[in-house]
């Protein structure tokens, strides 16, 4: 039994092969060691950054008192309900937007 390829398979092929074949081509260190370049001894010192901890920081979890939900509900209905809250919101948005108007740049015309 005789299996004849088609050309562009045994193209295909040919260099799939060949691709296999050739080693390849990477930017990594090759089996030699490079060479340690001579760095005086005060200037490794000045330019690694000192040990910091990553909880350095670290704050232990404490339980917040807690404060009756109906009291907490009597007292945003005494002080105007959600909207007290929005507009609070909102004074805070127009004073940081108003320093930054402050900041000398003109605004732009339509």
């Amino acid at each position: 039994m005789i299996i004849r390829l088609d050309s562009n398979l045994h193209a295909a092929l040919v260099v799939l092969m060949a691709f296999l074949w050739t080693p390849p081509a990477t930017a990594q260190t090759s089996a030699v060691a490079p060479a340690k370049s001579v760095v005086p001894a005060a200037t490794a010192d000045a330019a690694s950054p000192p040990y910091r901890s990553a909880l350095e920081g670290y704050q232990r979890y404490t339980d917040e008192k807690t404060v009756n939900w109906k009291d907490a509900n009597d007292t945003t209905a005494r002080i105007g309900g959600w909207r007290a809250y929005a507009r609070e919101a909102s004074q805070s948005q127009a004073q940081e937007g108003a320093a930054k108007l402050d900041s000398g740049a003109a605004p732009a015309k339509p």
